[in-house]
């Protein structure tokens, strides 16, 4: 084969968790060109992989980069995305693709009956099924992210007490329900000495504010302040990450960094913790497994449907911060 599309849309956190697929279909395959269909907003994260030769971009008209990449005359589609866009171009292009195991019915029953019929597999695992009939396979060297050099964080730009080394919290996500809340995050910064540097979004850093103001100058709030390659440096030199279910949290695992994440009303079971294949041990994962409501989204809610919000109030704090201290020794 001379050209492969992959095809992901989005978001951060599922094209780094595909990035795997993208490595092995390099190396495994040299003489193929490896060709990416995005959106343009992620475009950057594609374009930054030494294993891509070229990324194909679309704000909102998929149907024109369709006709652009009817002309690139591709062999292959490998599929990652899996959804009525996807489908329409693999249609549209006519050229043998394939796909991976979405499981959307096993969650759906997992969501609406709790009846776990979910394999104990990670996405990136299912996401090679997609290309074992190329004969390409997991080499198990976990995830990439690539920060182009130009936009790396400057370490002399860190607070004095920083620079000795620090945790990160990562603070944000898409979805309240899978949100730290503030006041776990004061009591486990509370129960450590180490420095901490809060990530998250612009809407995130008035709770930057309200933890920073509680805890003082051991705590950093960059919230909307950096950009993803920014944060993505200040994570690769972090000591440890404290991170819920978002997108920092596969980019620290591309990273390898020792990693403490919190899940509220999603479960890791779904396939999407970190990864990090060749030191497991790098990974350790908080969840309430004793509630009857749980999970109760595939994604996320804007706020608790039961009104209680236990799945994550009722995290260990003091177990939380004193996990963060062992792995990062």
């Amino acid at each position: 084969m001379k050209k492969i599309l992959v095809i992901r849309f989005s978001s951060i956190g599922d094209i780094v968790l595909t990035s795997p697929i993208v490595r092995c279909l390099k190396k495994q395959l040299p003489d193929t060109k490896i060709y990416v269909l995005t959106k343009k907003t992620n475009k950057q994260l594609y374009e930054s992989s030494p294993y891509v030769d070229k990324v194909f971009a679309f704000d909102n008209n998929l149907k024109e980069i369709t006709e652009v990449l009817k002309n690139e005359k591709v062999d292959f589609i490998v599929d990652l995305h899996k959804n009525i866009r996807s489908i329409s171009v693999k249609l549209a292009l006519g050229v043998r693709s394939s796909s991976f195991p979405k499981l959307n019915f096993a969650k759906y029953l997992m969501v609406q009956f709790k009846l776990n019929i979910l394999p104990d597999t990670h996405i990136v695992d299912r996401y090679f099924k997609a290309v074992s009939s190329l004969g390409v396979v997991n080499d198990n060297q976990g995830l990439d992210f690539f920060i182009p050099e130009s936009k790396v964080f400057n370490q002399d730009n860190l607070p004095e007490t920083f620079r000795n080394g620090y945790f990160v919290a990562v603070i944000g996500g898409k979805h309240f329900t899978k949100i730290f809340p503030v006041q776990k995050i004061i009591e486990v910064i509370g129960n450590l000495e180490n420095p901490f540097i809060l990530l998250g979004g612009p809407e995130d850093a008035s709770r930057g504010d309200q933890i920073a103001h509680s805890l003082g100058e051991k705590v950093w709030n960059t919230c909307g302040k950096l950009n993803l390659a920014q944060s993505a440096s200040l994570i690769k030199n972090a000591q440890a990450v404290m991170t819920n279910d978002t997108g920092l949290m596969h980019i620290a695992a591309a990273f390898h960094k020792p990693i403490v994440s919190v899940w509220g009303n999603t479960i890791p079971a779904f396939g999407m913790y970190p990864y990090i294949p060749k030191d497991k041990s790098q990974s350790v994962i908080f969840e309430n497994k004793t509630l009857s409501c749980r999970p109760c989204s595939k994604i996320g809610h804007k706020k608790c449907p039961k009104g209680h919000f236990r799945c994550m109030l009722d995290l260990d704090s003091i177990a939380i911060a004193t996990e963060l201290r062992r792995i990062s020794e």
